[in-house]
């Protein structure tokens, strides 16, 4: 056997040898490790962690079950829990403090603690929980569920009480949805709160006539009432109240009789059902009647449906267009399929006496958005104004676009109202007198926005393809490469938009008029030429005020704009010098500028001799040596016919880069 073992065992020499000796002992035994294949590669734990969490907590709930080791005695309407104080202190800041926080029941000798205002089988669910991490929430029935969500918020058990707040987000009903949304603003908790109201607000007038209502405590009650997206019929909301005192007694009726809007009760149910339950006094209700007969229906505090981000413009939420000619193209959601003949709504300018193109929604909404697509298959620009109404008389500007040119894509941004039809009215179209609008949508949005004098504050680039923005006048090979984003691919060739000095201009027009004090270019920059340049904004192609004058700096590469804000529809940009020949050529274009210098930068860019940019450019390409630039060539009857085409107010399409065009090239 001895002989057996010394063939089998390695001798210490080679154990002690070195890496190669031992793994060349291994490997004639059929024992290399490192190969992927050997089975102590395939252990369960190749990370070397372990895991027994589930034994650990199979363990210690089983001390639950035994009182050996148990040091303090919980006593709950009458039941004593046996515990363990260290386990209870560990699991919970509440007991940590109660139990060795000096506090009386943490003194020597303490063996019993009573537990006041609480439910034992509430109790008990929670003191398993706290031993075993576990918890059957579909087993507990519901008043005991809510029972525990209060003791995990009084003895701080903030995962439980998340884990219990989307249990119930799930299992909200009619009944129910009372009582969780007060316990909801008792322990703060926001999300629950929030999940329960948008409930309410959906299932309003079923709300109002279940029994649950009554049960509501007076804060939630003027909670619900004051928001605009409870929305029932007032006279019913009233009802509702006057059941809620019945079953109050002891509450300040008049402070919740506030809430209610009795402008929107019709004079007759304000005297005869009103006045007859003596809850409201009659100088209130005369005020109320003074109200409706003096303001402006538009100045009357609605209530409408809140439908967050979703589309409420379509017939299958029962919206329609009541006025307008070709009505059905509007709201059947293509937005492709629309061309000189077919497609869109419209109404002749001026003709109609204001009356525009009507959308009745199928019930009155909280609206705070409204997307519509002009017809756009040329270049022209309408303007309009927009206005909504909930008796289709009263009519409350929202949106004033009549002094602007807008095209293609609208995206309408207001104060939120309510509304049950909206108006839009054409004023002017550069092409002839009829204002076509291809689809509309309106909605309301969680999404924060700015406004300032009606017109958005974009926080993030305007000028590009997606926003339907367009080049109006400049050549290129590409008509949109000035603002297709790209600032990596160009050459001596192609991927920029140019004019001749001393001719023409680069535009660009936005879809719609935007606040902006900022915007961003990028000169051509594959050798070291620098140019000089002045911008201006117009926000109808007529009136133009200058933002810019580098006219008498050398300019290179990001070039950023900061101004004061101001409305911008239109941006020309006007090169006036190139040090290498007399085209000025632009790589990109936007606005705003997606990134602004600090007040530093900004100081030091101004001061400096080269108008560079602060922003570092595109990494360098590789790039041949460019061949010998030939004298500028004398204009040719297409480029001055691409340039005298841009002088009259009507959009143009842009003149392809020609062989002209590459001849006075970078």
């Amino acid at each position: 056997m001895s002989g057996n073992r010394a063939v089998l065992e390695p001798t210490s020499s080679s154990v002690g040898g070195t890496d190669a000796s031992s793994d060349d002992w291994l490997t004639r035994r059929g024992l290399n490790l490192q190969t992927p294949e050997h089975y102590l590669r395939r252990s369960a734990f190749p990370s070397g962690i372990v895991d027994h969490v589930n034994s650990l907590s199979e363990n210690l709930a089983d001390l639950i079950e035994k009182s050996e080791f148990s040091d303090i005695v919980l006593c709950v309407e009458g039941v004593n829990f046996k515990c363990h104080k260290v386990i209870l202190a560990a699991r919970s800041d509440y007991f940590r403090a109660l139990l060795y926080g000096g506090m009386l029941e943490s003194q020597p000798g303490t063996k019993k603690i009573e537990l006041q205002n609480t439910s034992a089988k509430a109790f008990d669910a929670l003191r398993k929980y706290m031993y075993s991490g576990r918890i059957n929430l579909v087993e507990a029935k519901e008043e005991n569920l809510l029972d525990i969500l209060g003791l995990a918020h009084q003895y701080g058990f903030v995962e439980l009480e998340s884990s219990i707040s989307d249990y119930l987000k799930a299992t909200l009903n009619i009944q129910n949805v009372c009582l969780i949304y007060d316990l909801a603003n008792m322990y703060s908790l926001i999300s629950l709160s929030q999940v329960c109201k948008e409930f309410i607000d959906r299932n309003a007038l079923e709300i109002l006539c279940s029994t649950s209502f009554c049960s509501l405590s007076e804060s939630s009650v003027k909670e619900l009432l004051s928001r605009d997206s409870f929305c029932a019929q007032e006279i019913k909301i009233f009802h509702a109240i006057c059941k809620w005192c019945e079953c109050n007694p002891g509450v300040d009726r008049a402070s919740v009789l506030e809430a209610v809007r009795l402008p929107l009760i019709s004079i007759k149910d304000l005297f005869e059902v009103v006045r007859p339950t003596n809850l409201v006094s009659p100088n209130a209700i005369l005020d109320a009647i003074q109200v409706i007969w003096e303001c402006r229906g538009m100045d009357l505090k609605y209530r409408g449906f809140l439908v967050p981000e979703e589309n409420i413009a379509t017939i299958s939420h029962g919206a329609q267009v009541i006025k307008g000619e070709m009505r059905t193209a509007l709201l059947d959601g293509d937005t492709q399929m629309y061309d000189f003949d077919r497609g869109f709504t419209r109404h002749p300018i001026d003709d109609n006496n204001g009356q525009g193109i009507v959308i009745e929604l199928g019930q009155p909404y909280i609206i705070n958005t409204i997307k519509m697509l002009l017809w756009d298959r040329d270049m022209r620009s309408y303007s309009y104004y927009i206005e909504v109404s909930m008796d289709d008389k009263d009519y409350q500007r929202i949106i004033d676009h009549t002094k602007y040119l807008c095209r293609s894509w609208q995206t309408l941004h207001f104060p939120a109202k309510v509304v049950r039809y909206i108006k839009i009215v054409g004023t002017h179209n550069t092409v002839n007198r009829v204002f076509h609008v291809v689809s509309m949508e309106c909605f309301f949005t969680n999404q924060q926005f700015h406004l300032e004098e009606g017109l958005i504050v974009p926080q993030e680039n305007v000028s590009t393809i997606k926003a339907s923005a367009c080049v109006i006048e400049g050549v290129s090979r590409s008509r949109n490469a000035l603002i297709n984003g790209d600032v990596h691919q160009y050459d001596w060739d192609s991927g920029y938009t140019c004019h001749q000095l001393g001719s023409g201009a680069i535009v660009v027009q936005l879809a719609q008029p935007y606040m902006c004090s900022s915007m961003r270019l990028l000169l051509w920059d594959c050798d070291d030429r620098s140019y000089s340049y002045y911008i201006e904004v117009s926000i109808d192609q007529q009136h133009w005020v200058k933002v810019a004058d580098n006219q008498q700096k050398p300019c290179k590469s990001w070039q950023t704009i900061v101004f004061e804000r101001r409305p911008v529809a239109f941006v020309k940009i006007v090169g006036t010098r190139n040090t290498a020949n007399e085209v000025f050529h632009c790589v990109h274009f936007e606005c705003p500028a997606l990134t602004i210098p600090s007040d530093e930068d900004q100081l030091a860019f101004n001061s400096s001799e080269v108008c560079d940019t602060t922003t570092p450019p595109p990494p360098p390409r590789p790039i041949s040596p460019p061949p010998p630039l030939p004298p500028p060539p004398p204009l040719t009857n297409q480029w001055q016919a691409a340039q005298n085409s841009t002088m009259t107010l009507q959009p143009v399409a842009l003149t392809p880069c020609t062989t002209d065009c590459r001849m006075i090239r970078s």
